[in-house]
């Protein structure tokens, strides 16, 4: 890629679109380049999903806590996912009335000259940043950056990641022109401008309240001298920019169809899958690979805690913020309790496909009784972020005895989420009235009701395939004028699809009850031991490498 830089004077050349008086440009394309998977989905203008092509993420993980990905093929990627989004639709070229883009959230994706990339991004996995964030946490400036942002530090954010960068690796900074996060590096490659969103900006470097950069909290992160690395800050549902002629050759769609910068995935899911429908009292929790719990409030009324932790991050309706905390790990969780049988199996030469041992679950849930074990699911090498911080937390089972089966391992690391997801409700407040659910797990009846009886409050789940995607969409749809405001937008595309209510258990939530207080209570009990695990496996480390 050889673009240069565009400034963000250039917004007077949008190219704008009154949706529905276009017969022709009938067609949004919403991109999630998520962690897993890089999507592009098409709906039309009222919300329906019309087809999606998905290609692989690959990024690398090392001993040493690293998680990198390659800005150059995920650029790739996505151009491959759109041109197989094409293949599937006669004239996509013709029909795009506009695309959206959202991706995985926090990560650091450096480009320096040319928009060229200066090395491969540090992910929201990454844990390099660990002793940086315990630093910068003890600091006396800390609360105010906490109080700007609504954000605890963490070992995932972008100003935890170049704070680090700082210290260790200077010379990446040095070199680079601008600090973008995934969905920014590709709406570059899209437009040529170089900018982020309010949602990220916000919970790294800004106010959640006026939505801009704050001084205190870039000053908090010891960054001032690096202030020039952040890029300008657009509203994706108000502003677009044109799609550029060299990537409209490679995407395959025409030159100048006007391209949203959505906000990160997390708010873009919350809000294709029901976060802000108008009731109160409505949450939504994302049960996929980390486990995102979100309640939408007004700014006013956030709840910062004195603990520091959990995420506020805007979506795009004026004064409306989420608030957020985040496990590190859900299903990763499930992945590794059927990789136990899958290891095992192998010795045999015939080991079950992950496939086929996700088809077991509902079965085995059905065989055992709730709350007989304890698990704290902190399987990630990078600790836990929500609602505790602590990157030396670690899974474990408590209660295990020998009358205890395998069934029983499935059914306390569900359980498991349901405590995690309740733990991170009560650090913001009461317990929700209603869940709207999304993500993988949340396919299973079983899993769903274990989560409702663990937060006592009946769940919903959207039918929406693809609710980030379309969160992003449904920007675009708002800024080309498809709708006079994201409310209305929210009437067609999301509220027809959200399914009926499923009422808690109560009595396994009574269990539950009794239950998450010893969850509670024993990990709060893990803190010195997680500390001096961690101890012994620098140790082990030092000697290996001696």
């Amino acid at each position: 890629m050889m673009r240069q830089p565009t400034a963000i004077a250039g917004a007077s050349d949008v190219v704008s679109l009154q949706a529905r008086s276009s017969g022709s440009k009938d067609i949004i394309i919403g991109i999630d380049a998520g962690t897993s998977v890089i999507k592009a989905v098409a709906f039309d203008l009222s919300g329906q999903q019309i087809a999606i092509e998905s290609i692989p993420n690959r990024y690398r993980t090392s001993a040493d806590g690293s998680a990198t990905q390659s800005l150059s093929q995920t650029w790739q990627d996505c151009v491959q996912a759109i041109k197989g989004l094409g293949l599937k639709i006669e004239r996509l070229d013709q029909r795009t009335a506009a695309l959206a883009v959202t991706g995985q959230g926090d990560g650091t994706w450096l480009a320096g000259k040319d928009n060229q990339p200066i090395t491969d991004a540090w992910l929201w996995l990454d844990a390099r940043a660990a002793p940086t964030v315990e630093k910068l946490s003890q600091s006396a400036e800390n609360r105010k950056r906490f109080e700007a942002t609504g954000t605890g530090l963490n070992t995932c954010q972008q100003g935890s990641q170049l704070a680090h960068m700082d210290q260790y690796y200077p010379d990446l900074l040095s070199e680079a022109e601008v600090a973008l996060h995934c969905k920014d590096w590709i709406f570059l490659n899209l437009t040529g401008v170089r900018a982020t969103d309010p949602s990220e900006a916000g919970f790294t470097f800004g106010n959640f309240r006026s939505r801009q950069y704050d001084e205190a909290a870039i000053h908090a992160l010891g960054l001032d001298h690096r202030r020039h690395l952040l890029p300008p800050i657009i509203d994706g549902s108000v502003t677009t920019f044109p799609l550029t002629q060299e990537a409209a050759s490679e995407v395959g769609l025409l030159q100048g169809v006007p391209i949203t910068l959505g906000y990160v995935d997390m708010a873009m899911t919350a809000l294709g899958g029901g976060v802000y429908t108008g009731g109160k009292g409505s949450a939504c929790s994302t049960v996929g690979s980390t486990g995102v719990h979100m309640r939408a409030v007004h700014s006013s009324n956030v709840i910062l805690n004195a603990e520091c932790t959990g995420y506020v991050i805007a979506l795009p309706i004026p004064d409306i913020v989420t608030q957020v905390q985040t496990n590190m790990a859900a299903t990763l969780n499930i992945d590794w309790v059927l990789q136990i049988v899958i290891n095992a199996m192998q010795a045999f030469g015939r080991a079950p496909t992950h496939a086929e041992l996700v088809g077991k679950i509902d079965e085995w849930l059905g065989q055992t009784s709730p709350g007989n074990l304890i698990y704290h699911p902190y399987i990630s090498d990078a600790g836990e972020r929500g609602p505790f911080v602590n990157a030396s937390a670690r899974a474990s089972f408590i209660g295990l005895s020998m009358n205890h089966a395998y069934a029983d391992l499935v059914r306390a690391v569900v359980e498991g989420l349901g405590m995690a997801m309740r733990d991170c409700y009560t650090m913001m407040g009461d317990l929700p009235q209603e869940v709207r659910l999304t993500g993988g797990a949340t396919r299973s009846r079983a899993v769903r009701q274990i989560l409702a009886a663990s937060v006592k409050a009946p769940v919903r789940v959207s039918k929406r395939d693809e609710a980030g995607a379309a969160g992003a969409a449904m920007m675009a749809a708002v800024a080309i004028g498809a709708y006079p405001s994201m409310d209305a937008c929210i009437e067609e595309w999301v509220s027809p699809l959200l399914g009926e209510a499923e009422a808690a258990n109560q009595s396994t939530a009574e269990i539950y009850d009794q239950l998450y207080t010893i969850y509670r209570d024993s990990r709060q009990g893990l803190v010195p031991v997680w500390a001096k695990l961690s101890e012994l496996r620098d140790f082990h480390s030092d000697v290996r490498q001696k």
